[in-house]
């Protein structure tokens, strides 16, 4: 694929001066990879802070710690032939530091959740089952509907994973096309929306609506379990002390991050009309899947929706600053604009 040609590289060319060809959304760098780093190491430091204080600490498993070896000797070795003189793929090393650090911001998520419950109190289920009650949804008769069949159980368990694999879709078409700067401002957003969710975390902690609004046998066991019910007061009392790597479990049910994930995913996606319609499909369903497999209250979800809308204005208010900063307003539409 051929990115635009600006006039200074026509008139070089003219000259016979060979002119690098640089599509024209990565001439504008708003995001440096420095900061990345920086902002990687001090949620480190915030997150080890967070654990000493409440007592939790990592026990890291073979298994585990063996994968993230391999991901970060993968990432190293594409860096280092960039260096040694072999042979470049720039957007494959654009793709992999990127999704290297939505990985770190995920996992760093994950492992922020544990002191997060132990730092909650009380539950706020009844509430969220009121809310559910004034919208008219009722999760029992959508939970026996998907457990009394096993094609939509399988469907949902897909989608609900897909929350993974939809960020390396975006982050390889923008690295394909060499659009750094947006591929950024999608983890940017990203993790601004995880740092939200976790704040709010402990003053809304709730067991969820597999726990609170089922009663008797449960006839199909959805991903998220009851983690909730059973892991939150473990971590509350100080019995659960260690987080397995292998093992890592969501605690999060208010507000609902699989449903703000599918709006920044959205969102990301609406001006790539490659992948616009297929994505917001992928992500519709991870959304319908997200009830049961995350076992999540409707208002969890507009919860999590509203918490997505937040991240979505902080970050594209910060953005137009800093381009109209770096380049101008005149830049807006190539960095935002369809492709």
């Amino acid at each position: 694929m051929k990115p635009d040609i600006t006039g200074g590289e026509r008139a070089g060319r003219a000259r016979g001066i060979a002119a690098p060809q640089v599509p024209a959304a990565a001439a504008i760098n708003l995001i440096p990879g420095q900061w990345l780093i920086a902002g990687l190491a001090l949620s480190a430091t915030v997150l080890l802070l967070l654990m000493w204080r409440q007592h939790v600490r990592i026990l890291f498993s073979p298994l585990a710690t063996g994968l993230y070896v391999i991901v970060a000797g993968l990432v190293a070795l594409l860096h280092l032939r960039r260096r040694d003189g072999g042979h470049s793929y720039p957007a494959l090393r654009e793709f992999a530091g990127h999704f290297v650090v939505f990985i770190a911001i995920s996992l760093m998520a994950v492992i922020a959740s544990y002191p997060a419950a132990a730092a909650s109190t009380g539950y706020v289920d009844p509430k969220l089952e009121r809310i559910d009650q004034a919208l008219h949804f009722d999760w029992v008769s959508w939970y026996r509907t998907v457990s009394a069949h096993p094609a939509l159980q399988l469907c949902g368990r897909v989608a609900y994973f897909s929350i993974y694999a939809t960020p390396a879709v975006l982050l390889g078409y923008l690295a394909y096309r060499g659009r750094r700067s947006e591929a950024r401002l999608f983890l940017i957003n990203f993790w601004i929306a995880a740092i939200l969710t976790l704040l709010l975390f402990p003053w809304i902690a709730a067991k969820g609506p597999l726990a609170m609004l089922w009663h008797g046998p449960i006839p199909y066991m959805p991903t998220s379990a009851l983690y909730q019910s059973q892991m939150i007061p473990a971590l509350r009392m100080h019995v659960l002390t260690q987080i397995d790597l292998g093992a890592l479990r969501g605690l999060v049910c208010a507000p609902s991050f699989h449903t703000t994930a599918a709006v920044i995913f959205g969102f990301t996606a609406w001006p790539i009309r490659v992948l616009r319609w297929p994505l917001l499909a992928v992500n519709a369903a991870m959304l319908l899947s997200t009830p049961v497999e995350g076992t999540h209250y409707l208002a969890d979800m507009l919860g999590g929706a509203l918490v997505a809308l937040a991240s979505i204005l902080l970050t594209l208010r910060v953005a137009r600053r800093m381009q109209a900063r770096q380049a101008g307003p005149a830049a807006a539409p190539e960095l935002f604009g369809a492709a």
